[in-house]
């Protein structure tokens, strides 16, 4: 079972260890979010000093009991009662402290994922669709929910424990001092003992983290990948299979962590050890002074509690700075996502389309290579001229640049030579928010979000009142099917329109677009998954539609485009036909026996 290796490769791209200066940035970028509540973190930092501070005083409180109750026989019970009185003080104090502390804490964790998670996102939806192509969306996903968790625990948790317990540590130190200044120094030379161990294992638990978290993605990536394709999974029998390959993801998450817990048990196991037999040494050598009446038996109970409470302050050090470290890496693999710019922009001076909107569209000597096929042409010297409510046919066989047509026309992609215009202006020189505003789309493959019908309507245009809803949804012939839906409009349609057929999914689309009135319509084999009757009703509303648009129909199927006056034909990225069907038949090229190997097989 081992033995079988992965259809798709698990292992994710090796990322090179980032330079020390990207490791603080990374830290930095969580602190410009968790500042924008000044007040939460005021109140947070009081909290934090005052239980540190009650907790100081608690030892000194108890030698003041031993001291002066039990060492010198103290008869004056009120003064006794005046010190258990402030004991009890204190620890209200320290309760009341460190619900503020928890409270204010764990509201700047969550407050603060919530704004990176809407930076990212944010910053995401400005990028170019490439950038999904050469990054794995399920990647990011795991980016957004694992490594925001990450943060989400070191704002609400690590932080507030490591700066708890440097207070405590710092405060603690100074009152060993007061107490016993040469036992507090026999305890301070052990403390760089402790510290070299963190920073040579520190590094490693880093760099396993790291890796660990990449791992945790794989599992992410793999197990979206496989929930949405279980139809295909199940059809083909390959469950065990899958089953084998997530197997495999896991092996790999756990053994990336077992590196980074094996790291952090030595860490921790040397620091205790260190810590406590430093404590127990400085016990043994005491011993001698409080004999000798040297030390009070009061200020020693003090300070081995305070010894303690440092010891536990710096053994709590060493396993946050771990989690530092982990959330350090989470980080920075958001700041790498928050930090992508996009390579489709408007300009500083964006040109402002015409208005009212002609529809008029052109292609003019434009060249195009994908940048992850630079060594194959999309499009060659490729020029084409539409006007204004013109509908242009483009055919061709597969590959031969059809859709690279329509990502150029949105501005997914710029053209690496020539202009594509729209109403005259360069589609590089204007604002993408405004080209596509012009345009409406109705792809193949039918998009339908996890939302109620009404929401993935009205995507097309998110003002538009019900009525105008059904008017679409009628001429779009899918107004009977969604009034039969639960509860109409407002019935969820499952993640990616699961609880409709294909076509109703491809209808949905096409009222989407006709919702949006846009001058300029691109469809893209816009009827292909609908049955016959269905097909020609939204054909009589697409071409009432295409009536006072400009309209460019991708069309796979030729059937549905021999009425049209215009057909262009395309093959290796150029246009080598061009003509209405007749035509195109008559010229006996390539056209014409795409068609007749179509229409023989039809018949």
């Amino acid at each position: 079972m081992a033995d079988i290796e992965p259809a798709f490769p698990i292992e994710a791209t090796p990322t090179p260890a980032p330079p020390e200066k990207r490791k603080l940035s990374s830290l930095v970028m969580i602190w410009r979010f968790a500042s924008h509540y000044p007040a939460q973190l005021l109140i947070a930092l009081a909290a934090l000093l005052t239980t540190s501070a009650a907790t100081l005083y608690i030892p000194w409180s108890i030698k003041s009991v031993i001291d002066q109750g039990f060492t010198h026989g103290s008869t004056d019970a009120h003064h006794i009662d005046t010190i258990f009185y402030g004991l009890f003080a204190v620890v209200g104090v320290l309760a009341i402290a460190t619900a503020l502390r928890f409270y204010f804490v764990s509201w700047l964790g969550e407050r603060t994922v919530a704004d990176v998670r809407m930076a990212v996102q944010a910053n995401l939806l400005t990028l170019a669709p490439r950038w999904f192509e050469e990054n794995r969306p399920s990647e990011v996903a795991s980016r957004l929910t694992s490594d925001t968790a990450q943060i989400e625990v070191a704002v609400g948790t690590t932080v507030s424990v490591a700066l708890r317990n440097t207070l405590t540590g710092i405060g603690g130190i100074i009152s060993l001092f007061a107490l016993a200044p040469k036992l507090a120094i026999m305890l301070i030379i052990g403390i760089p003992i402790v510290v070299l161990p963190i920073v040579l294992l520190g590094r490693r638990v880093r760099k396993y983290s790291r890796s660990s978290q990449d791992r945790i993605a794989d599992i992410g990536s793999m197990a979206v990948e496989t929930f949405g394709a279980m139809k295909i999974v199940q059809a083909f029998g390959q469950e065990r299979r899958e089953a084998e390959r997530f197997a495999k993801a896991v092996d790999n998450s756990f053994a990336a962590a077992k590196r980074r817990i094996t790291i952090r048990a030595i860490m921790t196991a040397l620091v205790i050890g260190l810590l406590f037999g430093a404590v127990t040494l400085l016990m043994w050598s005491t011993f001698a002074d409080v004999a000798a009446g040297r030390l009070s038996a009061g200020s020693l109970t003090a300070f081995i509690f305070t010894a303690g409470l440092v010891t536990g302050a710096f053994t709590a050090l060493t396993e946050v700075y771990g989690d530092l470290l982990r959330a350090s890496g989470a980080a920075e693999r958001l700041a790498e996502l928050l930090n992508e710019e996009p390579e489709i922009r408007a300009p500083a001076k964006p040109i402002t389309l015409p208005v009212p909107a002609r529809g008029t569209l052109a292609f003019e000597h434009v060249e195009f290579r994908y940048p992850t096929r630079r060594d194959v042409a999309a499009l060659h010297d490729f020029s084409l001229a539409v006007a204004p409510g013109e509908t242009v046919a483009i055919v061709g066989p597969s590959g031969a640049g059809k859709t690279t047509l329509f990502q150029l026309i949105q501005r997914f992609y710029d053209p690496d030579a020539g202009r594509v215009l729209i109403d005259g202006v360069d589609l590089r020189e204007a604002d993408p928010a405004e080209v596509r505003a012009r345009i409406a789309m109705v792809p193949q493959e039918t998009v339908i979000f996890g939302a109620s019908a009404r929401d993935n309507l009205r995507y097309g245009r998110w003002d538009a009142h019900d009525d105008e809803l059904w008017v679409a949804a009628e001429a779009a012939n899918a107004a009977e099917f969604l009034r039969k839906l639960p509860e109409g409009l407002d019935t969820y349609l499952g993640e990616g329109g699961a609880r409709l057929s294909g076509g109703q999914r491809q209808r949905v689309a096409i009222a989407r677009a006709l919702l949006r009135d846009a001058p300029i319509l691109l469809l893209d084999e816009a009827t292909s998954a609908l049955d016959a009757e269905s097909e020609r009703l939204v054909q009589q509303a697409l071409e009432r539609l295409m009536s006072t648009r400009t309209t460019l129909v991708i069309a796979h199927r030729l059937a549905t485009v021999r009425a049209a006056r215009r057909i262009i034909v395309m093959n290796d990225g150029r246009i080598v036909e061009s003509g209405s069907h007749g035509t195109l038949v008559d010229q006996n090229g390539l056209y014409a026996r795409l068609a007749s190997l179509q229409f023989s097989e039809a018949a």
